[in-house]
C-alpha cells in the first residue's frame, strides 16, 4: 500500500474542543499498525485524545469504554467486515460520526459504505490532511465539538492565544517569558500526551542540548510556578517519559 502523505502542517490550526472544554476523541481501527499509528500521530497534534484498534472485537471495546466524538474505520479487518461492525458501533453510539477507510475505490464500495451508514469515505493511498480536514467537518456538522479561535488554546481554565501570546488561568493574567510561552504552547497543542525530553527539546529549542537536557527540568519549573502555583496542578512528570499538561482536578 501507498503510505499516505506526511507532509508537514505549517500555522495555526483551530482549536476543535468538546462543550466541556476537554479534547475531542477519535477511534482509529485499521488492522496495519504503522497506518493506525500514522493517523493516530496527525491527531494527537491537533491537540485531540486517540485510541485505537486492530480488530472487530477491540473496536468494540474501545468504543464502550472510550465513548469517541469520531471514528475512523478500515472496511477490511481480520476479523469483521468494517459494514458490519458499523452497526454494532452505533448500537453503543448511535451518532456517532463515521469515517470508512479502505483501499476499495470502486464506485459501488463507496455507495455500500456510505448506504451501510457511513458518514464520509475515504480511499487510500491519502494525505493526513485530508482525513483530518474530512473528521473536522464531520466532528463539527455532528455538534460533538466546537470550533474556537484559531489562535486560542485551552486546556482546563488554562488558556493562551497564540496571536496575542496572553495566557490566562481562570481569568487571571499569566506573564511568561519567550522560551515559557513556546514550552506551555507545545505542551497545550497536545494535551494528555506524554512529551519526552528529547521532543521538547527538538521542538522549543530546535537543537540538541546534548548532556544539557536538564533545561528542560528547569523551564517545566519555572511554568509549575506561574501556572499551578496555589491552584490545582496542570503540569505533571511521568518519572523516565516526560511531562504532560491535562486540567487540574
Amino acid at each position: 500500500m501507498t503510505t499516505p502523505s506526511t507532509s508537514a502542517r505549517t500555522g495555526t490550526h483551530a482549536d476543535m474542543r468538546r462543550a466541556d472544554g476537554t479534547a475531542v476523541r477519535v477511534l482509529v481501527v485499521d488492522d496495519e499498525a504503522s497506518l493506525a499509528e500514522l493517523l493516530s500521530m496527525a491527531l494527537r497534534y491537533e491537540g485531540w485524545q486517540v485510541r485505537s484498534a486492530g480488530d472487530g472485537a477491540a473496536a468494540l471495546r474501545a468504543a464502550r469504554e472510550f465513548r469517541p466524538d469520531a471514528v475512523i474505520l478500515d472496511v477490511m479487518l481480520p476479523d469483521a467486515d468494517g459494514l458490519s461492525l458499523l452497526g454494532s458501533i452505533r448500537r453503543e453510539l448511535p451518532d456517532v460520526p463515521v469515517l470508512f477507510l479502505t483501499a476499495k475505490d470502486a464506485v459501488e464500495d463507496r455507495i455500500a459504505g456510505l448506504t451501510a451508514g457511513g458518514d464520509d469515505y475515504v480511499t487510500k493511498p491519502f494525505s493526513l490532511e485530508e482525513v483530518v480536514a474530512r473528521l473536522r467537518g464531520l466532528i463539527r456538522r455532528s455538534g460533538a465539538a466546537q470550533t474556537r479561535s484559531e489562535s486560542l488554546l485551552s486546556v482546563g481554565d488554562l488558556t493562551l492565544d497564540e496571536d496575542s501570546h496572553e495566557v490566562t488561568r481562570g481569568g487571571d493574567s499569566i506573564h511568561l517569558t519567550a522560551t515559557e510561552f513556546e514550552l506551555l504552547r507545545y505542551l497545550m497543542r497536545n494535551p494528555r500526551r506524554v512529551l519526552s525530553k528529547a521532543q521538547i527539546l527538538d521542538r522549543v529549542w530546535s537543537y540538541d542540548f546534548g548532556g544539557q537536557a536538564n533545561v528542560v527540568e528547569l523551564y517545566i519549573s519555572y511554568l509549575r510556578r506561574k501556572i499551578d502555583a496555589g491552584r490545582s496542578p496542570m503540569i505533571h512528570t511521568r518519572r523516565g517519559a516526560g511531562y504532560l499538561i491535562k486540567p487540574g482536578e
